[in-house]
């Protein structure tokens, strides 16, 4: 689908996730970043937020979910957007049965487990921290897994690791933490997930 940039700025606070977690020790690397960075209002041009128009005129986040919750935290109160479709025809059910179909969902909580649309976040500033979602995020920074084009491919690692590595762990001693995942990483458990760089099997 084509992207449909608007100029006109949107107002942070009418965006809607469609996840219920982030990172947040991600997010507050993006807010020091966001702090030292010059040109802000090129940045903000060159990072638009994608979105879906839905149900009830309302604009939902497909991506960049990270970001939307550092700018808010940093007292941003208005982002560039880029419409990714326009569903607004769709009723209630249909809409959420199209954005669960077309992975531009990811209805799971801090403990991993599935939950209905209802419950996602009205705002940015609802989202709730996973460190899982956090350490998925270090852990390809540090090599562990490549990029992918997987929707939430990050949050598959988390789920991934939330099973392996005590959460008492990645709170408490987080560099500990992704030494291990990145040793999981490597492993043949992990040659399912999108962008493992383990051994090749022979």
């Amino acid at each position: 689908m084509i992207r449909e940039p608007r100029i006109v700025p949107t107002p942070l606070d009418q965006l809607r996730p469609t996840q219920i977690t982030v990172g947040l020790r991600e997010v507050q690397e993006k807010r020091v970043h966001w702090r030292t960075k010059r040109g802000k209002s090129k940045f903000l041009g060159n990072h638009l937020i994608p979105v879906i128009h839905g149900f009830k005129d309302r604009l939902y986040v497909i991506d960049h979910h990270h970001l939307a919750r550092a700018l808010h935290d940093e007292g941003v109160e208005e982002v560039a957007i880029a419409v990714i479709a326009d569903l607004r025809r769709l009723d209630r059910e249909s809409f959420w049965n199209f954005m669960d179909a077309r992975g531009w969902m990811h209805p799971y909580d801090e403990q991993g487990r599935r939950r209905s649309y209802r419950e996602l976040p009205r705002t940015v500033a609802d989202l709730k921290d996973d460190p899982y979602r956090s350490l998925a995020g270090e852990l390809r920074h540090a090599g562990g897994f490549s990029k992918d084009t997987t929707p939430f491919s990050e949050f598959l690692w988390a789920d991934f690791l939330r099973r392996r590595i005590e959460r008492r762990q990645v709170e408490r001693r987080f560099n500990a933490a992704l030494r291990t995942a990145l040793r999981l990483a490597r492993s043949l458990e992990a040659d399912y997930l999108p962008g493992w760089c383990g051994p090749v099997r022979r």
